[in-house]
């Protein structure tokens, strides 16, 4: 008669933490990235009446008699299932299509998350704005001017500095990728100024110094002549190249080939051009360059780039320790030889500054960033450059759900979880980051009502189980009157 009593007991106890579960998933439907806990029960110990026999050889086996003692919790999983994603817009909502969770810094706890609910604090960084996490990542190093990501090292937190600088970068290269039309005609001896111009293709783009200050940079095109019977050169044109040629005070400019930096002869009028000849094959392919004093780049049966070396006087800048100006040096690309992608060509077709580019700038302030799928941080300048700030790092774990609910919507390690996997999404099924959206909760309403009255229909079965065992003993205890 007792043992009904505790098994009714057991069914009540279990059953109550089965409804408290339910409704704690419940609580957190609208809570975001949080994962659902389902109960399982199991039976427990039984209480042998009569043992099982074995079959002889006039007789069958025989049965054991167990009688049961009730029930028990077997676990209570937490279910790692996506939940649906919702568009938030903000572009520091993370959210995740994949199995991984955020890193989070808790004064030097490490916890996991798959609440993507990010913001960045006072001091640049990127947190948890509901408890200060900050987020784990690997932050960009500068090698050579080149923002280089290393998700081999150690985690570190992100820290975006919105309002930084980007310093000013003088110009080192000039690409030129323009075609000079075959057909245009040639400049004669006494031109005109209308002729001239006809004859003339002019290109500018623009280049900067250390300060970041803007420079024109002009580079004339011309028909080549002969100097002594003055006809036209096949394939040859003259280039003029001229910095700042509008600017009040007029600036030397040099132009050489070779590895030396071009400086202007001793007899150089600031304010004219510096010359060279550029010179193209029979297919309209770049072939080579020559400078005012002779030296060639390419020609028949040549490879690679011709490239040209302009210097100018930068002007307000203090002077070297010699007297002399500063002097502003960079690359003219003017193609690969016998190319037509990237390169100056030459054909019958109107003349173009098509892909004429730079590497310089002035300096800018970072107004935004963006975050990409990969989890990289892309800062965004208001001098048109884009730099690698850092990237987000994602961590899976063998046994997911192992980890432990360490509250604030996050999880830690377990015993048996296994140890996290960390590094960037897309790797080891860790799934890739969605910015301007946020995971929801993965709790459905409708299959948390139904377990709700299927524990309430167990919780009353039990009860009633007590109930009638109650009314056993009563019995019994009215056997003698």
């Amino acid at each position: 008669m007792m043992r009904s009593l505790f098994s009714g007991v057991s069914g009540l106890q279990n059953h109550q933490t089965r409804m408290d579960v339910i409704g704690n998933n419940i609580a957190n439907i609208n809570t975001t990235g949080f994962k659902r806990n389902r109960v399982s029960f199991q039976d427990i110990f039984y209480q042998q009446l009569q043992g099982a026999a074995r079959p002889t050889d006039t007789l069958g086996g025989v049965n054991p008699k167990e009688v049961g003692l009730g029930m028990s919790v077997a676990s209570i999983d937490t279910l790692h299932v996506q939940g649906s994603l919702q568009n938030t817009g903000v572009g520091t909502d993370l959210a995740i299509q994949g199995t991984g969770f955020f890193v989070l810094d808790n004064a030097g706890a490490t916890l996991y998350t798959r609440a993507g609910g990010f913001n960045v604090d006072e001091d640049g960084t990127l947190v948890n704005p509901a408890n200060g996490m900050k987020v784990q990542g690997w932050l960009a190093r500068e090698v050579d001017g080149v923002e280089i990501l290393d998700t081999s090292r150690n985690l570190e937190s992100l820290v975006i500095p919105v309002g930084a600088k980007d310093p000013a970068r003088a110009t080192t290269l000039v690409n030129f990728a323009c075609n000079l039309d075959k057909r245009i005609p040639v400049i004669p001896a006494g031109a005109t100024a209308l002729e001239t111009q006809a004859g003339t293709w002019s290109t500018q783009i623009k280049v900067y110094d250390s300060f970041g200050a803007e420079h024109i940079l002009q580079v004339q095109f011309s028909k080549a002549l002969d100097p002594d019977t003055g006809a036209e050169v096949p394939n040859s044109w003259n280039a003029a190249v001229l910095v700042d040629p509008e600017a009040e005070a007029p600036v030397n400019t040099a132009v050489g080939l070779g590895d030396a930096a071009p400086v202007p002869a001793a007899d150089a009028v600031p304010g004219a051009p510096a010359n060279f000849t550029v010179t193209f094959s029979n297919e309209g392919t770049l072939l080579s360059a020559a400078d005012a004093a002779g030296n060639v780049s390419g020609g028949a049966g040549a490879a690679g780039s011709v490239i040209m070396n302009v210097g100018f006087d930068v002007q307000g800048a203090a002077p070297g320790e010699d007297g002399a100006p500063v002097r502003q040096n960079f690359q003219l690309n003017l193609g690969t030889i016998g190319g037509y992608i990237n390169s100056m060509t030459q054909y019958s077709e109107a003349s173009s500054t098509k892909a004429i580019l730079q590497d310089g700038r002035v300096m800018g302030y970072m107004e935004n960033f963006k975050i990409d799928s990969s989890g990289i941080i892309t800062g965004i300048y208001s001098n048109g450059t884009n730099r690698t700030i850092g990237q987000v790092a994602l961590a899976s774990f063998t046994n997911q759900g192992g980890l432990e609910k360490a509250g604030d919507n996050t999880f830690r390690v377990s015993t048996n979880s296994g140890t996290a996997n960390i590094g960037p999404s897309g790797i080891a099924g860790k799934g890739k980051i969605l910015a301007g959206s946020l995971e929801m909760s993965n709790v459905d309403m409708a299959e948390q009502f139904t377990d709700m009255i299927v524990t309430q229909r167990g919780f009353q079965a039990n009860s009633r189980t007590i109930q009638t065992a109650d009314q056993l003993l009563q019995e019994l205890l009215t056997l003698k009157r």
